[in-house]
């Protein structure tokens, strides 16, 4: 895998920490994507800052938790998260300022192993559960890996491009799975506890997509972790694996699920 000298090239989606209504864009695409139907990924959330901010995506995996990225919500470089006071999500709406309902945190939890892109993984619990519609629904988290090859969706609020606009309407995009090795021989990141996706230039995660989701036939496979040379570039972008036996036992000893 990557040493840390390697990973100065990468841009962890953390950049894109505060977005504001007032730079959003009325149309277009998460890097190479398509608007999203309503009700299409009804797990999907917006992680938003208390003044309202789109700060990083995120999944409904019970009624008391949201999983998303732990560069999302931690101080600095370091695993000590915000207070929960700070944030709120948007559940239940594809549109990141308004629709579906606003919910305060609880608690955040941070893997207490996140760093140099490993492990990237917080949980937030709700202050009240979730009453699930057909816009607020869980998603099953996977226990299999993703064979290489196979079409994974990516969906989320992020920039169109590396210092492009973002979307009111929430936005996805079909990309590639590929192994270990192949990520290895690509971006120096084949490590098992990472998923790559592959797509062509113009395609792919942003600033503004982490934490959020990336799904493979209807579960829940990974959390959008980091770009490699900007944004839409012809490289894998790097995601959280769910599936990694290690995150799968911390998810459910922390969330019960």
């Amino acid at each position: 895998m990557a040493t840390r000298h390697n990973l100065l090239v990468f841009t962890c989606l953390l950049a894109l920490t505060h977005i504001s209504s007032s730079n959003a864009a009325a149309n277009g695409r998460v890097v190479g994507g398509a608007d999203a139907a309503v009700g299409q990924f009804p797990h999907q959330v917006s992680l938003q800052r208390e003044d309202g901010s789109h700060t990083c995506g995120g999944s409904i995996i019970s009624e008391n938790f949201i999983i998303t990225a732990a560069h999302c919500v931690v101080v600095g470089n370091g695993i000590e998260p915000y207070p929960a006071r700070f944030y709120q999500v948007r559940v239940g709406s594809i549109q990141r300022t308004v629709g579906g309902e606003l919910l305060k945190l609880k608690r955040i939890i941070v893997h207490k192993a996140y760093g140099n892109f490993l492990n990237d993984i917080a949980l937030l619990e709700l202050e009240k559960p979730l009453v699930f519609t057909a816009y607020i629904q869980p998603i099953e988290l996977a226990a299999e890996e993703v064979p290489s090859g196979e079409d994974v969706i990516i969906s989320g609020w992020g920039r169109l491009s590396t210092n492009g606009p973002i979307p009111y309407r929430l936005q996805w995009n079909t990309l590639k799975a590929i192994n270990s090795e192949e990520c290895e021989e690509a971006i120096y990141m084949g490590d098992d506890s990472l998923i790559c996706l592959a797509h062509n230039a113009d395609n792919g995660a942003c600033f503004g997509d982490s934490g959020g989701p990336a799904t493979y036939k209807g579960k829940l496979v990974g959390l959008s972790n980091f770009v490699y040379n900007g944004c839409g570039s012809d490289n894998p972008d790097g995601y959280t694996k769910v599936a990694y036996t290690d995150h799968r036992e911390w998810i459910r000893d922390n969330a019960g699920v």
